[in-house]
């Protein structure tokens, strides 16, 4: 009965160490930080604007904030926010605040401090705000929002911060609620998705299954499956190109490298829809009626079933990343100064010989 207490114990201080090391990594990258103080300051100011005239259409969403029309916008009004097409966008700044962290050391061997042409990127952001709140577009002010923040860490850490932290902030693309505006790409998506999933039921497992624009129908079972815009694959479509980003800019250097993770995120996402479509279908051919495939459709166990559009997308980019792998480049210099050294050890030595020999 003491081994438990033991392992809980060992566990306890194994975790509290990894606290106490952050704690102290933290510090001292606190201490190291300039200008925190000022950065703070205007960082308040920043997000208070958006707070409390951040937006001005009222017809949906009363409220003068910005991030409460963005929490709206996100789908959190027709129920759990986690289950609705801004659940990336929710996740988005604790992968930036993560990334930031791990470039911590990149970032703190930069040569920071004030860098007033950074204003221009704070005056460009409050200008889109401006414009977004004047035409009535909140879309405008929420791109405005996030430019103004990257100008307000370039005005206050520099340039070379501006350079090192692009990624990072890039990667809040994904908060900018689209809503209607993905309308034409979800459409073809789901058609994209409906043609290839009747034609692998046609050409691969042989069932005759008929397409009517983005019905997917089969009158011997029968059953009737619509690919709508929410079945589209968009959700996965967002996960996939952020993934294909952060490995982009973490494991390659090279920007073609970067570029060709970033374009596969496309035909991966379309892959795993087509995937999940087709289970949907195979499960109800199995079963023998369109409540087999409505289980599917609505996850399964444990939601084990929604899973299935992120396996390619995973298993493509593990696999693309060993293939596009750059190799580690030798240090030419490195070596030809090695060489030289030897070659002078060799030639002292001679000398020294020669020396010996001549003395004797």
């Amino acid at each position: 009965m003491k081994y438990p207490r033991i392992n809980a114990q060992v566990e306890q201080r194994t975790g509290d160490g990894i606290l106490e090391e952050f704690r102290v990594e933290f510090l001292e990258c606190w201490h190291r930080l300039p200008n925190k103080g000022f950065f703070l300051v205007l960082l308040a100011v920043w997000l208070a604007l958006f707070q409390f005239i951040g937006n001005a259409t009222r017809g949906y969403v009363k409220t003068a904030s910005l991030y409460y029309w963005m929490y709206d916008a996100f789908g959190a009004r027709n129920g759990n926010l986690w289950e609705s097409d801004g659940a990336a966008a929710v996740l988005m700044p604790f992968v930036v605040l993560w990334l930031f962290w791990a470039k911590r050391r990149q970032l703190l061997a930069l040569d920071l401090g004030l860098w007033a042409p950074g204003l221009v990127l704070v005056l460009l952001g409050l200008m889109m705000h401006f414009l977004g709140f004047w035409v009535q577009l909140t879309y405008i002010s929420v791109v405005g929002l996030f430019v103004g923040l990257y100008g307000l860490t370039g005005l206050t850490w520099g340039l070379s911060w501006l350079r090192a932290s692009f990624f990072p902030f890039f990667l809040f693309i994904f908060c900018l609620p689209l809503g209607t505006l993905t309308i034409p790409i979800t459409f073809r998506l789901s058609l994209m998705a409906s043609w290839l999933c009747q034609h692998l039921c046609h050409y691969v497992v042989a069932l005759d299954v008929i397409r009517q624009g983005t019905t997917l129908s089969d009158p011997a079972i029968p059953f009737r499956f619509d690919v709508a815009a929410a079945c589209s694959g968009i959700r996965s479509l967002y996960a996939t190109m952020a993934l294909s980003l952060i490995f982009g800019f973490i494991f390659f250097r090279t920007w073609w490298r970067r570029l060709l993770m970033i374009l596969a995120a496309f035909p991966l996402a379309v892959m795993g829809n087509v995937l999940r479509l087709m289970t949907i279908v195979l499960a109800a051919e199995i079963g023998g009626s369109q409540a087999a495939g409505e289980k599917v459709h609505e996850g399964g166990p444990l939601g084990i079933y929604s899973l299935l559009p992120y396996v390619p997308a995973f298993v493509g980019l593990f696999l693309m990343e060993r293939y596009l792998r750059e190799k580690p480049q030798r240090p030419a210099r490195t070596v030809k100064a090695g060489h030289r050294q030897i070659a002078e050890g060799e030639k002292e030595s001679k000398t020294h010989v020669a020396a010996e020999v001549t003395r004797l």
